[in-house]
């Protein structure tokens, strides 16, 4: 019976040794793959931000006018690197707005590995080169994706962007976590916590949710509780069939357009 129990702990122990150890390859995935080989319709320059350490993180811009139009900043999700988002962004640029969407340290090439702490430093650099290329801090739309949503909130705090978009957002990564490993002590061996809800009473400009009802990856209640959450004035785009990859259809750009034609 002792030696029954002995080893059902030390399984345990090893599985919750295991993921501690390997939590950060669980969680970032800059190597998957799910390019449809969509090609880029819309004019872009390819950007090499630099970075303190050295480094540099590759980066297209696609400019219309950086003084008259705002400029979209695009924060990608965990997965994949920049060509994952060409059928997003082939519509992004039918609107009226410049955007720059640039991958990650350890993503799309670049040097480092994934952090939260580095995906922060990244983030502000990135929105700092932004500011030092004669765009100004009102005329810029963060966008989050998934991952991506947590360090749009974390860059927004108490800033005068023009505006938030957060596309199938978590509370924190500690929730997602519980929401997957159930049987583990996720809040004691989480690295990387990505707090998003206890954020969002610093985002002090409009935000739209968009979060569909049948995620499977990130939970729909999620999304939901993010927007109950936020400070007004908030919109929310909440599709009965989109899954995690949402669906950019005519449904979502007409919401984006809302959005945009409201800040």
């Amino acid at each position: 019976m002792y030696t029954a129990a002995a080893i059902i702990i030390l399984c345990y122990l090893l599985v919750v040794s295991f993921v501690f150890f390997n939590q950060r390859n669980l969680l970032y995935h800059p190597f998957e793959n799910n390019y449809t080989k969509d090609q880029p319709d819309f004019s872009y320059e390819e950007v090499f931000i630099s970075t303190p350490n050295g480094n540099s993180l590759k980066g297209w811009f696609h400019k219309k006018d950086l003084v008259k139009k705002k400029t979209l900043v695009f924060f990608h999700g965990n997965a994949g690197d920049l060509r994952n988002r060409i059928y997003k962004l082939n519509l992004i640029k039918d609107f009226d707005i410049n955007f720059l969407i640039v991958a990650y340290r350890g993503f799309s090439g670049n040097k480092g590995k994934p952090t939260e702490k580095g995906l922060y430093e990244d983030a502000r650099i990135i929105l700092d080169w932004l500011v030092k290329h004669n765009v100004k801090e009102d005329k810029i739309i963060i966008y989050g994706e998934s991952l991506g949503t947590g360090v749009s909130v974390e860059v927004a705090q108490n800033k005068k962007f023009a505006g938030i978009i957060l596309e199938s957002p978590f509370t924190s990564m500690v929730d997602a976590g519980k929401f997957y490993y159930s049987y583990l002590p996720v809040s004691f061996l989480l690295k990387d916590r990505y707090e998003t809800i206890k954020k969002l009473k610093n985002i002090k400009i409009p935000i739209l949710v968009m979060h569909g009802k049948k995620d499977k990856i990130v939970p729909f209640h999620m999304g939901q509780k993010v927007f109950e959450k936020a400070n007004k004035p908030k919109f929310s785009y909440f599709p009965e069939e989109d899954d995690h990859m949402m669906d950019y259809n005519e449904n979502l750009l007409k919401a984006l357009n809302n959005f945009f034609q409201s800040i």
